[in-house]
């Protein structure tokens, strides 16, 4: 049995998404920039995607810019607010992916990260510290986390923005398609997408900014997506988006609770089955993201082999994010809750496709490679 329990690194996609960008790739293939019919009807296939998507989260179509992904996205929200709105601080936190942290590395202004609790979850009285001081200031502060699954009150952080004059970029790559998301309720000025992680294609996201802002172009070159994206757009991969998006948001509160009862099921059984084990980042369903779950085993001999292990068996799972995967700098998320990071971890994450039997062989596959060392230990 192979089981795929990866899917914060990526999704499968979904069989309507790839019926949708067939469509496109078989019956429109048109330039979107060609005043032509051709041309036309391919910008149409990007203009009712944005329409769609902006419909889906409570926004306009002009505040939704196409991008290659999360990633861009990121580091387009941040660029932007340095060079466009005047900022010259961020305040962020330690276990921001990497699109976030190292893009506020590079954007030559001060930076200050809020303090976390064990669990990952933000200390919002040290965020407000740090917003008295009225400096022109961006707030990043990532809707879930990617490891660990913690969820953040943005809600609670857009109304510190708002009290104290800052501007609020959320990324999230992790929620979107997973909750309901209105930008209006959130209240951030800047949010990110990433269709791959919701069952869209890969190589595909967008970048939501608030119409009360500017934004300029990290990219050059033409007069696409506005003029604030130079390149001819992806159109295939935007269909697919729009497509993964509005499937994703069909029934949110099922999905929410058949994922949830899955994780949920892993946990006890998790806590049944293996002597000591624990887990990082909150684990409570209205704290926590519920397609990810992030386990600490007692330590074992061969250890540093889990991951492999457990895939030699046929289980897809991961140590953290994918994005750093082969690095051997170890997580930075665990490191930046102060985690006990000499204990392996796994990541497990879950989708709507992910069923009772092979969280069941999972659990089977965990029982003989950490269980099964530790009897013998």
């Amino acid at each position: 049995m192979k089981v795929y329990l990866d899917n914060a690194a990526t999704t499968p996609m979904a069989p309507e998404v790839i019926d949708r960008m067939t469509d496109v790739m078989k019956n429109t293939y048109g330039n979107p920039s060609s005043t032509h019919s051709f041309g036309r009807d391919a910008k149409a296939v990007i203009e009712i995607a944005r329409r769609d998507v902006a419909k889906l989260i409570n926004a306009e179509p002009k505040e939704i810019i196409f991008t290659s992904g999360g990633t861009e996205a990121d580091n387009m929200a941040i660029t932007s607010a340095v060079k466009d709105l005047g900022v010259t601080r961020i305040i962020s936190s330690p276990i921001e992916h990497h699109a976030v942290g190292h893009t506020i590395d590079h954007a030559g202004v001060k930076a200050e990260w809020v303090k976390l609790s064990p669990t990952g979850q933000v200390d919002y009285d040290h965020l407000e510290e740090l917003l008295k001081s009225g400096e022109k200031t961006l707030v990043s502060l990532m809707h879930a986390n990617n490891e660990i699954g913690t969820l953040v009150d943005v809600k609670r952080v857009s109304e510190l923005c708002k009290k104290y004059g800052a501007y609020f970029h959320s990324d999230t790559v992790q929620t979107m398609g997973h909750y309901k998301i209105d930008v209006k309720a959130m209240g951030a000025d800047f949010i990110t997408c990433a269709a791959h992680k919701f069952h869209g294609p890969k190589g595909v996201g967008f970048l939501y900014a608030s119409k009360e802002i500017s934004v300029s172009p990290l990219i050059q070159g033409g007069a696409q997506e506005r003029g604030l994206r130079g390149g001819t757009e992806n159109m295939i991969g935007i269909a697919g988006l729009a497509e993964a998006l509005k499937l994703a948001n069909h029934d949110v509160e099922g999905h929410i609770a058949q994922v949830q009862g899955l994780k949920s099921y892993m946990i006890q059984e998790l806590q049944k089955r293996v002597p000591g084990v624990e887990f990082h980042g909150e684990i409570e369903p209205e704290k926590s993201l519920y397609t990810v779950l992030n386990v600490c085993f007692p330590d074992f001999e061969n250890k540093s082999m889990l991951l492999f292990l457990m895939d030699l068996d046929g289980v897809a799972c991961s140590g953290g994010s994918a994005c750093t995967s082969g690095s051997n700098t170890g997580s930075h998320v665990l490191r930046g809750i102060g985690a006990d990071t000499n204990r392996p971890n796994a990541r497990f994450s879950f989708s709507r496709y992910t069923t009772k039997a092979e969280i069941d062989y999972a659990l089977s596959v965990i029982e003989k490679v950490v269980v099964g060392a530790l009897v013998k230990g």
